[in-house]
């Protein structure tokens, strides 16, 4: 099931399990895919989505919402939630949908919207995060880009066909 996915999507689920255990929780949930993503792979989340509140801000969110429990040992196997297990499903889809090889952690993003029911879904909703922008923002990222925190300002643009004089600056 892992073999398309690039190696940050394969360590926001390593993440993902390792937030999971930390509160206690029995399951994966989106929530904790949210937190892996946001740990492994903060800077392509700034670059799709730059309102999104720093890692304490959401994780502060996320513990008013849940029930905190006794933490479970890291070498305890924790699965994925039903919704989880959605989000990946979904994930995978969008990527078939955008015509690359590989599910990386944009696709999770993704997944993570459309799967409107989980806890993840509700923060980044919170935040004004469109899917259908979101999705249009990444189909105009370059190719086969599988890391897409290497993409640099002047890429950026070039990808999204902004044109921009000499002396402005993006952020």
């Amino acid at each position: 099931m892992f073999e398309r996915y690039t190696e940050k999507a394969r360590r926001v689920i390593f993440f993902a399990r390792y937030y999971a255990s930390q509160y206690g929780s029995p399951f994966i949930e989106t929530e904790h895919l949210l937190l892996g993503l946001i740990q492994e792979d903060h800077k392509a989340l700034k670059v799709l989505l730059p309102n999104l509140p720093d890692m304490e801000r959401v994780r502060t969110k996320i513990e008013s919402q849940i029930q905190l429990r006794e933490r479970i040992s890291t070498s305890v196997e924790v699965p994925l939630a039903k919704d989880s297990t959605r989000v990946l499903i979904i994930a995978a889809e969008e990527a078939d949908k955008l015509g690359h090889r590989h599910v990386g952690t944009e696709h999770f993003l993704l997944g993570l919207l459309r799967v409107e029911e989980g806890l993840a879904a509700k923060i980044l909703r919170e935040q004004h995060v469109d899917l259908i922008q979101l999705r249009q923002k990444i189909r105009k990222l370059p190719p086969f880009n599988q890391d897409i925190s290497s993409i640099t300002p002047a890429s950026r643009c070039v990808s999204e066909n902004i044109t921009r004089s000499p002396t402005e600056t993006v952020s």
